[in-house]
């Protein structure tokens, strides 16, 4: 849902992140309160890449569908 250059509020992860996935995403740093940044898509649109806790981390568009999210009020 972020455009290049948006940031958001990591509000938590989907009910449907389990396991080993949603393990990854808490040790990338998508856990709540953190900021997220979208900075590149592909040229194909999928992926793109996020700027979290100063990491720049790369998703689908599937993995971050699994990340809830709200706009940071200055967006």
């Amino acid at each position: 849902e972020l455009r290049v250059g948006q940031r958001s509020r990591v509000l938590g992860l989907s009910a449907a992140c389990r396991g080993a996935e949603r393990r990854r995403l808490f040790d990338l740093g998508f856990v709540a309160g953190s900021v997220v940044e979208s900075r590149l898509v592909s040229p194909a649109g999928d992926p793109t890449a996020y700027v979290v806790r100063g990491a720049l981390v790369a998703l689908r568009r599937e993995q971050a569908g699994l990340i809830r999210i709200e706009p940071e009020a200055n967006a």
